[in-house]
């Protein structure tokens, strides 16, 4: 059973997915409940299994766990595998996926399509952080823009369209020059394999291109061409400007999927490629790395305090924390790495709540304008509550999860470059600045608008949401050591393999390459 259960685990989504397309028949309530159960039902049972994963895995075993290595047609290959990296990521999405889909309940609009929509997103998401092969990570990377796209297009607000496209464009132009590196690679390697890719020592002697010196080689070309690629997802400032208009106009379920973890894939990429593949050229563009991520802190940061739609505040926000993350990575040592990969799960939990927080007042009021709140104490103490938690939460109060990665990262660049590691801290004040300023003109304060005095406070399923995004944010901020023990020694030998290749890089080129 071993054998098979990581490809178990990626297609009962989509197994559901086409039973619902083939088997479902009419809008009506009665079939727009089942929709929502078959796929309520689906996304849990997902998750179990997703347990079994975790359960059977050993995170003092580095290498790949779960392997299943088969070939198809034409020699194209379908190997999928877990480590210590991708196994968290993988639970993520799992872990979410229930909670989107049961915070979808009220939908009402071509219901049946929208289910299968998030089915099949949940099985491309999966195949992203599972596949072992170039090609067929690729048509997982990318076949994912397609229900993301729709769900924005169709159920989104009403510049969808706009909104839909800037997505589907960045996003794909960006992936265009990893297609070419990919071909690049295999022409060198002779392999799709990532494992056998992640060993091979791809050419970094200094050469010229179009009169341009490249320190680096091919290996800086072939790094710059993936990052295009990963930045634009993850997304690094100047590239996201995609990702406040998705936000805006994505239905509340797509924000969360969004924010929790197709942003996560741009990081996943950068450790699972970037850094144990192109080492050296990444070692020559990481100074400009840790720059563009230090502005994107503190100017996304200062682009949020001035917000006027909480959902925009909060997907500049995304941006600022995404900043941290892509400093941990390239930080390239162990509390780095480590604080990276725990944001990146945390960010997860916290944002995705943030995001249902908005979601609950929308459903009632239809606007995510701020001034068209206030007061909301009065009316919604437990939202009142729970939008907090996650306030504090966001701005990383000790305690919760939100804390530890940030700290880790902040840790992990400092014994890099001091400087970018001061401009970066100022992001946590900036955080709280825009934070509890969105928390003050929304809850707080006299209820005073006459649209505001008959609103409801939450349900109880809406409660039940959000029960385990509190658990989990408690739980890793007062015992992280879940995460950093099955993390750890993946990434001890992701930075020592790293290492080595620097090392021997300056061997090879005669020179103290220092990082």
């Amino acid at each position: 059973m071993n054998g098979l259960l990581l490809t178990l685990l990626t297609f009962i989504p989509t197994g559901a997915a086409v039973i619902l397309a083939v088997f479902l028949r009419g809008d009506d309530a009665a079939a727009n409940r089942n929709a929502k159960w078959v796929a309520l039902s689906t996304t849990s049972i997902t998750f179990l299994v997703s347990l079994f994963v975790l359960a059977g895995f050993d995170p003092s075993d580095t290498g790949m766990q779960f392997v299943e290595d088969t070939t198809w047609l034409m020699g194209l290959k379908y190997k999928m595998g877990v480590d210590g990296i991708s196994i968290l990521f993988v639970m993520l999405t799992t872990f979410m996926m229930p909670l989107v889909i049961w915070s979808s309940w009220d939908v009402t609009h071509r219901v049946k399509e929208y289910m299968i929509a998030f089915l099949l997103l949940e099985t491309l998401m999966l195949g992203v952080f599972m596949a072992l092969d170039l090609i067929l990570f690729y048509m997982f990377f990318e076949a994912g823009l397609i229900p993301m796209f729709l769900i924005i297009g169709i159920w989104g607000g009403k510049n969808r369209i706009y909104a839909s496209f800037k997505f589907f464009l960045y996003t794909l132009l960006g992936s265009v020059l990893m297609l070419v590196a990919m071909v690049a690679m295999y022409s060198q390697a002779g392999t799709t394999d990532i494992v056998a890719l992640s060993e091979f020592n791809f050419g970094s002697e200094t050469m010229s291109v179009l009169g341009i010196t490249v320190v680096g080689g091919m290996q800086t070309l072939m790094f710059l061409a993936f990052f295009a690629s990963f930045a634009v997802k993850m997304p690094m400032w100047p590239v996201h400007t995609w990702l406040p208009d998705a936000h805006v106009q994505a239905p509340t379920a797509g924000s969360v999927v969004l924010a929790a973890i197709l942003l996560k894939m741009g990081g996943y990429g950068f450790l699972r490629f970037s850094l144990p593949m192109f080492p050296i050229g990444a070692d020559v563009v990481t100074p400009l790395i840790l720059w563009m991520s230090a502005i994107a802190i503190v100017y996304t940061s200062l682009v949020a305090l001035v917000q006027e739609d909480m959902k925009k505040l909060i997907a500049y926000s995304s941006v600022a924390h995404m900043g941290y993350v892509t400093m941990g990575i390239f930080a390239a040592n162990q509390q780095g790495i480590d604080g990276a990969i725990f944001q990146m799960i945390s960010h997860g939990f916290i944002s995705g709540a943030l995001f249902l927080c908005v979601g609950v007042i929308y459903d009632r009021m239809h606007t995510r304008e701020i001034d068209a709140y206030g007061g909301l104490v009065n009316r919604m103490p437990a939202y009142a509550l729970i939008f907090m938690f996650f306030t504090m939460a966001n701005v990383g109060l000790p305690g919760t999860s939100g804390f530890v990665g940030e700290f880790l990262t902040l840790v992990g660049i400092f014994k890099v470059n001091t400087w970018v590691a001061l401009v970066a801290t100022s992001g946590v004040i900036l955080s709280a600045a825009y934070a509890l300023w969105l928390y003050r003109r929304v809850v707080l304060g006299d209820l005073i608008k006459e649209s505001l005095k008959t609103i409801s406070d939450m349900t109880a399923r809406e409660k039940w949401i959000f029960a385990p995004l509190v658990a989990m944010t408690l739980i890793l901020g007062v015992a992280p050591w879940l995460v950093l023990d099955i993390i750890g020694p993946s990434v001890e030998n992701l930075v020592s393999n790293y290492q080595t290749a620097l090392d021997h890089g300056a061997s090879a080129a005669g020179q103290t390459v220092s990082h």
